[in-house]
């Protein structure tokens, strides 16, 4: 379903974003965002236009708007750009997200969107606190391009094969990435059981979440159930998270800390977006593996702490 339905996007999006760029329409749009965010956020045009497209676009399909621009990001602007996709859904999930929570969080669409435009902040501001860049370079405002093709069908072209490895790439990664949780689960469960429950990653991770969802301001009481949903977010997804606060008894969370908590998992971060991020700005930007494989963790990190600052805006305000 993922390889035939969602996926497709990536690769048109890649001959759509090759085609504008050959059009010299995009890199208007860039110097555009530079001048803007250079005055307000502090970022560079590239970093800015990236980070904005993730508000509705996926992880992979944000980055493709500055394509030509990924081997010239410094190391932080190229952690903004890594944290940024972590800390949003894209919108081909917004309205299963939104159907799913509808029935135990009114207005569930409109908090959704909320928390892909706060998340977007946000973002910035934990990429540039994680990794400062001491350069304090902004990409995107006078950075000059070479030609990306040669005419619009070589565009299309050239999008289209850029395009295809990435969905293969993308498709690869998720397979082993998830692979992997599944083989540390079955590794863990070889333990004993505890409370009656098999021990995982996910619960293990749960219960360290614990306290940031006591931070977030959640009663202690429902600290624990919450950090379980983190615990799956981060370490299955976002998506089975929804599902089980969709399913949890209506004593488990009140509805105060029911809406932290849609804020608080409205994001990529977790493992198996991990390996699609890796795949996708490594085939994007070669170059740049190195970088975005010693950046993936911390983009986790960075994606997490986003979403949680947002459910702690929510909570001191709700």
């Amino acid at each position: 379903m993922l390889a035939f339905q969602a996926l497709p996007v990536v690769l048109v999006m890649s001959v759509l974003t090759t085609l504008l760029f050959y059009w010299r329409i995009l890199p208007p749009i860039v110097r555009g965002f530079a001048l803007a965010l250079e005055k307000t956020l502090g970022i560079g045009g590239a970093v800015g236009l990236s980070t904005a497209a993730n508000i509705f676009l996926g992880m992979v399909e944000a980055p493709l708007f500055i394509r030509p621009y990924l081997a010239k990001l410094s190391r932080g602007e190229l952690f903004i750009v890594m944290v940024g996709g972590m800390a949003g859904i894209a919108g081909t999930v917004f309205v299963i997200y939104a159907t799913l929570l509808r029935p135990v969080i009114p207005e569930a669409a409109g908090h959704l969107l909320i928390a892909s435009v706060l998340g977007a902040p946000v973002a910035v501001l934990i990429g540039q606190i994680m990794v400062p860049d001491p350069s304090d370079r902004r990409t995107g405002g006078s950075l000059e391009l070479g030609p990306v093709a040669s005419g619009t069908i070589d565009a299309i072209a050239r999008g289209t094969a850029v395009g295809l490895e990435l969905l293969l790439n993308i498709c690869a990664m998720l397979i082993v990435f998830v692979a992997l949780v599944h083989l540390a689960n079955a590794i863990i469960g070889l333990l004993p059981a505890v409370a009656g429950a098999p021990v995982t990653l996910q619960r293990l991770l749960g219960y360290g979440m614990a306290p940031v969802c006591w931070l977030m301001g959640l009663p202690w009481a429902e600290s624990v159930t919450a950090g379980g949903l983190m615990g799956v977010k981060t370490i299955l997804n976002e998506f089975i998270a929804y599902v089980e606060l969709a399913q949890l008894p209506a004593d488990a969370l009140s509805p105060r800390s029911r809406l932290i908590m849609l804020y608080a998992l409205c994001g990529f971060a977790n493992f198996g977006s991990l390996g699609i991020m890796i795949a996708g700005l490594t085939t994007m930007a070669p170059e740049r593996r190195d970088d975005v494989v010693s950046l993936g963790l911390k983009s986790i990190v960075g994606g997490t702490l986003s979403t949680c600052v947002v459910g702690a805006i929510v909570g001191v305000l709700s």
